[in-house]
């Protein structure tokens, strides 16, 4: 865990920050690549990346904020202070500008902030979030410029799983989105005070916080080169041999929501239930329905122009 990579201008730089944009970065750079060897406008590219980044971050926080567990959280932030515990330790409490609170050993907050709900940058993103957002956005970008709209889709279909293996990476530096317990040789401990910690001395699991967490999986690493491995195949094996614009990002939504859906039953962070199943996986499901409709729809339609290459 190495949530800070760095000070810059005497502020710290967070790890998940870097790494969220070297894979905006990276996943940019191949998007333009492949406008240009199509003879597309590759500057609508990189107007896509960016708007498309807003757009997702928008959405990612939105989610986050009414499906993650934490709304009523904020509502309270706002409206009843007093009502937020926050499970740190003194030290941490001071650098986060709480007040402790010694009756509960918990810090909580000093007063009022009816905007913490909008501080992506303190953290809290949910990816489907910023996917439904940044592809609702997307669309219409490509097709207000007039840029092949089903093109471009396939093309973000194979650079997203690279910045979501960026992006996961991030996650594991942080110390978010961690796995449950496991004796297994896969398991990972997270140092004192991290999420993990913090979470294992809730569930009475460990003694307290400034403990060691117990060793957990490490689904973000599983998930980062899960992405990986989808960005491999996706290039490779899908776009050199698809039948119809559309079919790649189809590919991609389908794959990577079976992969979510199978890592969210080993992960044990706070991030939203409902009927037995975490919001990410009854998304998922729902992401599956949408495009079986949406396939069949684009493969009755005229085939695909002659084969690009990322």
């Amino acid at each position: 865990m190495l949530p800070t990579l760095f000070t810059l201008f005497g502020e710290s730089v967070p790890a998940y920050f870097v790494m969220l944009m070297t894979g905006f970065g990276l996943a940019t750079w191949l998007g333009v690549r492949w406008a240009k060897r199509l003879g597309l406008d590759h500057e609508v590219v990189i107007d896509l990346g960016l708007y498309s980044l807003i757009a997702g971050v928008a959405g990612g926080r939105l989610l986050h904020v009414f499906a993650d567990g934490f709304f009523w959280d904020y509502v309270h932030l706002c409206t009843d202070p007093s009502q937020v515990i926050w499970h740190v330790d003194h030290a941490r409490c001071e650098q986060i500008e709480g007040v402790w609170d010694a009756s509960i050993t918990a810090c909580r907050p000093a007063g009022r902030d009816c905007f913490a709900w909008a501080a992506f940058w303190s953290g809290g993103l949910a990816y489907y979030g910023g996917l439904i957002g940044a592809t609702a956005f997307g669309l219409y970008f490509l097709r207000k410029h007039r840029f092949p709209m089903w093109k471009g889709a396939d093309m973000a279909g194979m650079v997203i799983p690279i910045g979501l293996f960026f992006g996961r990476m991030g996650c594991f530096l942080g110390g978010c989105c961690f796995g449950m317990p496991t004796d297994g040789f896969l398991g990972i401990s997270f140092p004192a005070w991290s999420p993990a910690s913090e979470s294992q001395a809730r569930d009475h699991l460990i003694s307290h916080a400034s403990h060691v967490s117990l060793p957990v999986y490490p689904t973000q690493l599983f998930e980062a080169f899960g992405c990986l491995s989808l960005a491999a195949v996706l290039m490779f094996a899908v776009h050199p041999r698809k039948q119809f614009d559309g079919q790649v990002f189809c590919a991609f939504l389908v794959l990577y929501a079976l992969l979510r859906f199978v890592i969210e039953f080993l992960r044990a962070d706070d991030r939203g239930a409902l009927f037995g199943l975490s919001t990410s996986q009854l998304i998922s499901a729902a992401v599956i329905a949408v495009v079986a409709l949406v396939y069949n729809r684009l493969a009755a339609a005229k085939p695909t122009s002659p084969q690009e290459q990322v």
